[in-house]
Protein backbone atom coordinates (compact mmCIF):
# COMPACT_ATOMS: atom_id res chain seq x y z
CA UNK A 1 0.00 0.00 0.00
CA UNK A 2 1.46 3.33 -0.82
CA UNK A 3 1.93 5.69 1.92
CA UNK A 4 -0.19 8.61 2.37
CA UNK A 5 -2.38 10.05 4.34
CA UNK A 6 -5.64 8.82 6.41
CA UNK A 7 -7.41 11.00 8.14
CA UNK A 8 -11.24 10.93 9.40
CA UNK A 9 -13.75 9.81 6.75
CA UNK A 10 -16.10 12.31 4.55
CA UNK A 11 -18.91 11.29 6.67
CA UNK A 12 -17.57 11.30 10.12
CA UNK A 13 -18.12 15.20 11.14
CA UNK A 14 -16.46 16.53 14.19
CA UNK A 15 -15.50 14.07 17.10
CA UNK A 16 -17.94 12.74 19.34
CA UNK A 17 -17.18 13.89 22.92
CA UNK A 18 -17.70 12.64 26.23
CA UNK A 19 -17.47 13.62 29.48
CA UNK A 20 -16.71 15.30 31.91
CA UNK A 21 -15.04 12.71 33.56
CA UNK A 22 -12.53 11.84 36.10
CA UNK A 23 -10.70 8.95 35.05
CA UNK A 24 -9.93 7.28 31.88
CA UNK A 25 -7.83 4.34 31.65
CA UNK A 26 -5.83 4.54 27.49
CA UNK A 27 -5.05 1.27 26.20
CA UNK A 28 -3.25 1.28 22.99
CA UNK A 29 -2.82 -1.05 20.12
CA UNK A 30 -3.69 -4.58 22.15
CA UNK A 31 -3.16 -6.38 18.90
CA UNK A 32 -5.24 -8.92 20.01
CA UNK A 33 -2.72 -10.09 22.94
CA UNK A 34 -5.58 -11.56 25.42
CA UNK A 35 -3.43 -12.04 28.14
CA UNK A 36 -2.13 -8.68 28.41
CA UNK A 37 -5.49 -7.22 27.62
CA UNK A 38 -7.40 -9.53 30.68
CA UNK A 39 -4.47 -8.61 32.89
CA UNK A 40 -4.93 -5.03 32.52
CA UNK A 41 -8.26 -4.42 32.56
CA UNK A 42 -7.82 -6.73 36.15
CA UNK A 43 -6.07 -3.68 37.27
CA UNK A 44 -8.31 -1.85 40.02
CA UNK A 45 -7.38 1.54 38.39
CA UNK A 46 -8.79 0.59 34.68
CA UNK A 47 -11.95 -1.50 36.61
CA UNK A 48 -12.64 1.84 38.28
CA UNK A 49 -12.23 4.52 35.19
CA UNK A 50 -15.01 6.14 34.20
CA UNK A 51 -13.71 5.59 30.85
CA UNK A 52 -11.63 2.71 28.96
CA UNK A 53 -10.13 4.16 25.39
CA UNK A 54 -8.75 1.68 22.88
CA UNK A 55 -6.71 4.05 21.10
CA UNK A 56 -6.61 1.75 18.01
CA UNK A 57 -5.04 -1.60 16.21
CA UNK A 58 -7.04 -3.84 19.09
CA UNK A 59 -7.47 -6.82 16.28
CA UNK A 60 -4.65 -7.17 14.02
CA UNK A 61 -3.19 -10.32 15.68
CA UNK A 62 -3.89 -13.81 16.61
CA UNK A 63 -7.37 -14.04 18.56
CA UNK A 64 -9.53 -10.78 16.78
CA UNK A 65 -13.05 -12.26 17.94
CA UNK A 66 -11.62 -12.95 22.14
CA UNK A 67 -10.05 -9.35 21.21
CA UNK A 68 -13.74 -7.67 20.71
CA UNK A 69 -15.67 -9.60 23.28
CA UNK A 70 -13.95 -8.59 25.80
CA UNK A 71 -14.04 -5.06 24.77
CA UNK A 72 -17.55 -5.54 24.54
CA UNK A 73 -18.12 -6.68 28.04
CA UNK A 74 -17.38 -3.14 29.08
CA UNK A 75 -20.32 -2.03 28.18
CA UNK A 76 -20.52 1.74 27.36
CA UNK A 77 -17.50 2.38 29.21
CA UNK A 78 -15.46 0.95 26.63
CA UNK A 79 -14.53 4.12 23.46
CA UNK A 80 -12.78 2.74 20.68
CA UNK A 81 -10.73 4.71 18.08
CA UNK A 82 -9.63 3.43 14.53
CA UNK A 83 -6.04 2.54 13.76
CA UNK A 84 -4.12 2.18 10.88
CA UNK A 85 -4.61 -1.78 10.92
CA UNK A 86 -8.54 -1.50 11.70
CA UNK A 87 -8.36 0.43 8.36
CA UNK A 88 -6.13 -2.42 7.24
CA UNK A 89 -9.09 -5.09 7.88
CA UNK A 90 -11.45 -2.88 6.22
CA UNK A 91 -10.25 -2.64 3.11
CA UNK A 92 -9.38 -6.41 2.61
CA UNK A 93 -12.24 -7.62 3.81
CA UNK A 94 -13.99 -5.41 1.16
CA UNK A 95 -11.35 -6.09 -1.61
CA UNK A 96 -10.36 -2.46 -1.74
CA UNK A 97 -6.86 -3.72 -1.21
CA UNK A 98 -4.92 -6.76 -2.14
CA UNK A 99 -3.23 -8.51 0.76
CA UNK A 100 0.66 -7.75 0.52
CA UNK A 101 1.75 -10.72 2.18
CA UNK A 102 0.29 -14.00 3.41
CA UNK A 103 0.33 -12.48 6.88
CA UNK A 104 -2.14 -9.60 5.90
CA UNK A 105 -4.75 -12.29 4.41
CA UNK A 106 -4.28 -14.31 7.56
CA UNK A 107 -5.57 -12.01 10.21
CA UNK A 108 -8.19 -10.12 8.53
CA UNK A 109 -9.83 -13.96 7.75
CA UNK A 110 -9.87 -14.36 11.55
CA UNK A 111 -12.16 -11.58 12.45
CA UNK A 112 -15.66 -12.99 12.39
CA UNK A 113 -18.91 -10.90 10.87
CA UNK A 114 -19.74 -8.92 14.14
CA UNK A 115 -15.62 -8.27 14.89
CA UNK A 116 -15.88 -7.28 11.49
CA UNK A 117 -18.69 -4.65 11.74
CA UNK A 118 -17.67 -4.03 14.95
CA UNK A 119 -13.90 -2.39 13.82
CA UNK A 120 -15.91 -0.58 11.02
CA UNK A 121 -17.50 1.41 13.51
CA UNK A 122 -14.45 3.00 15.06
CA UNK A 123 -14.58 7.00 14.50
CA UNK A 124 -11.39 8.29 13.58
CA UNK A 125 -10.63 10.36 16.67
CA UNK A 126 -12.76 11.28 20.10
CA UNK A 127 -12.28 14.09 22.59
CA UNK A 128 -13.05 13.12 26.32
CA UNK A 129 -13.27 16.19 28.99
CA UNK A 130 -11.17 14.57 31.67
CA UNK A 131 -11.36 16.87 35.32
CA UNK A 132 -8.29 18.06 35.71
CA UNK A 133 -6.87 17.69 32.64
CA UNK A 134 -9.66 19.58 30.05
CA UNK A 135 -10.73 18.52 26.78
CA UNK A 136 -8.45 15.37 25.54
CA UNK A 137 -8.29 14.16 22.05
CA UNK A 138 -7.16 10.64 21.26
CA UNK A 139 -6.45 9.10 18.01
CA UNK A 140 -3.98 6.51 16.78
CA UNK A 141 -1.40 8.24 14.67
CA UNK A 142 -1.68 11.98 14.65
CA UNK A 143 -4.87 14.42 14.25
CA UNK A 144 -4.39 14.20 10.35
CA UNK A 145 -3.91 10.67 9.79
CA UNK A 146 -3.88 7.20 11.39
CA UNK A 147 -0.23 6.10 10.02
CA UNK A 148 1.25 9.27 10.92
CA UNK A 149 4.44 8.60 13.58
CA UNK A 150 4.71 10.30 16.83
CA UNK A 151 7.58 9.88 18.81
CA UNK A 152 9.37 11.92 21.48
CA UNK A 153 11.43 12.96 19.60
CA UNK A 154 8.93 14.43 16.83
CA UNK A 155 10.02 17.89 15.87
CA UNK A 156 8.42 20.84 17.10
CA UNK A 157 7.48 22.11 13.73
CA UNK A 158 6.18 19.12 12.40
CA UNK A 159 4.08 18.68 15.64
CA UNK A 160 2.76 22.03 15.31
CA UNK A 161 1.62 21.59 11.68
CA UNK A 162 0.03 17.70 12.60
CA UNK A 163 -2.00 19.71 15.43
CA UNK A 164 -3.36 23.01 13.40
CA UNK A 165 -7.05 21.54 13.15
CA UNK A 166 -7.83 20.98 16.99
CA UNK A 167 -8.28 22.82 19.71
CA UNK A 168 -7.32 20.48 22.79
CA UNK A 169 -4.25 21.12 24.64
CA UNK A 170 -3.77 17.70 25.07
CA UNK A 171 -3.73 14.80 22.61
CA UNK A 172 -3.24 10.90 23.46
CA UNK A 173 -1.78 9.15 20.53
CA UNK A 174 -0.79 5.33 19.69
CA UNK A 175 0.60 3.68 16.65
CA UNK A 176 4.72 3.54 17.50
CA UNK A 177 4.41 1.18 20.59
CA UNK A 178 6.31 3.62 22.49
CA UNK A 179 4.85 5.10 25.90
CA UNK A 180 6.14 9.13 26.57
CA UNK A 181 4.59 11.96 28.31
CA UNK A 182 6.08 15.33 26.91
CA UNK A 183 5.04 19.07 26.18
CA UNK A 184 5.50 20.69 22.58
CA UNK A 185 5.07 24.17 23.06
CA UNK A 186 1.78 24.47 24.97
CA UNK A 187 0.47 21.47 24.04
CA UNK A 188 1.20 17.69 25.56
CA UNK A 189 2.13 15.07 23.97
CA UNK A 190 1.49 11.41 25.52
CA UNK A 191 1.22 7.95 24.56
CA UNK A 192 0.26 4.70 26.63
CA UNK A 193 2.86 2.59 24.63
CA UNK A 194 1.16 -0.31 23.91
CA UNK A 195 -0.96 -3.63 25.90
CA UNK A 196 0.20 -6.24 23.14
CA UNK A 197 3.26 -5.27 21.75
CA UNK A 198 5.03 -2.78 23.49
CA UNK A 199 8.82 -1.37 22.58
CA UNK A 200 11.07 -0.83 25.21
CA UNK A 201 14.03 -1.48 27.42
CA UNK A 202 12.15 -3.75 30.54
CA UNK A 203 12.07 -7.29 30.98
CA UNK A 204 9.63 -9.35 28.61
CA UNK A 205 6.16 -8.96 29.64
CA UNK A 206 4.89 -5.99 30.52
CA UNK A 207 1.73 -3.89 29.09
CA UNK A 208 2.37 -0.72 29.00
CA UNK A 209 -0.87 2.00 29.36
CA UNK A 210 -1.86 5.05 30.84
CA UNK A 211 -4.80 6.39 33.42
CA UNK A 212 -5.42 10.21 32.82
CA UNK A 213 -7.31 12.48 35.40
CA UNK A 214 -6.65 14.71 37.35
CA UNK A 215 -3.03 14.14 35.68
CA UNK A 216 -1.24 11.50 33.66
CA UNK A 217 -0.14 8.18 35.13
CA UNK A 218 1.99 6.12 32.42
CA UNK A 219 1.67 2.25 33.66
CA UNK A 220 2.71 -1.05 32.99
CA UNK A 221 1.05 -4.48 34.34
CA UNK A 222 2.94 -7.79 34.40
CA UNK A 223 1.42 -10.86 32.56
CA UNK A 224 2.45 -14.21 31.49
CA UNK A 225 4.22 -13.84 27.79
CA UNK A 226 4.98 -16.98 27.37
CA UNK A 227 0.86 -18.02 27.25
CA UNK A 228 0.96 -15.47 24.49
CA UNK A 229 3.95 -16.94 22.63
CA UNK A 230 2.20 -20.15 22.82
CA UNK A 231 -1.22 -18.60 21.11
CA UNK A 232 0.68 -17.32 18.45
CA UNK A 233 2.06 -20.50 17.67
CA UNK A 234 -0.65 -22.88 18.02
CA UNK A 235 -2.69 -20.33 15.79
CA UNK A 236 -0.14 -20.77 12.90
CA UNK A 237 0.51 -17.24 12.13
CA UNK A 238 2.25 -16.25 9.26
CA UNK A 239 4.58 -14.10 11.22
CA UNK A 240 4.72 -15.87 14.42
CA UNK A 241 8.76 -15.94 14.68
CA UNK A 242 8.76 -12.36 14.27
CA UNK A 243 5.74 -11.44 16.36
CA UNK A 244 7.41 -13.88 19.37
CA UNK A 245 10.89 -12.37 19.12
CA UNK A 246 9.20 -8.76 19.37
CA UNK A 247 7.45 -10.00 22.72
CA UNK A 248 10.83 -11.47 23.93
CA UNK A 249 13.33 -9.14 22.61
CA UNK A 250 11.75 -6.19 21.99
CA UNK A 251 13.12 -2.98 19.64
CA UNK A 252 14.33 -0.64 22.42
CA UNK A 253 12.73 3.02 21.84
CA UNK A 254 15.69 4.95 20.34
CA UNK A 255 15.64 2.44 17.06
CA UNK A 256 12.16 2.77 16.88
CA UNK A 257 12.01 6.67 17.28
CA UNK A 258 14.89 6.82 14.49
CA UNK A 259 13.22 4.92 12.21
CA UNK A 260 10.05 6.60 12.61
CA UNK A 261 10.83 9.85 12.15
CA UNK A 262 12.71 9.25 9.39
CA UNK A 263 9.85 7.62 7.26
CA UNK A 264 6.81 9.98 9.23
CA UNK A 265 4.10 7.91 7.74
CA UNK A 266 4.28 3.73 8.93
CA UNK A 267 1.63 1.45 7.89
Amino acid sequence: MSLEFYGPAPWEGQAKRYGPVDRVAVLSDVHANLPALRAVLAEPDVAAADLVVFNGDLTWGVDPDGAVATVKSLGRRAVCVRGNSERYVRQIATGAYTPANPRQEWVPARHGTGSLAFVGSFPFSVVVDVRGLGPVRFCHGSPRSDNEAVTPGTPAERFAEMTAGIEEDVLVTGHTHLQFDRFVGTRRSINPGSVGLPFHHDEPGLAYWALLGPDVQLRTTRYDVRESVAAIQAAGDPGQARIAEMLLKPPTPEEIIAEAEEAVLVD
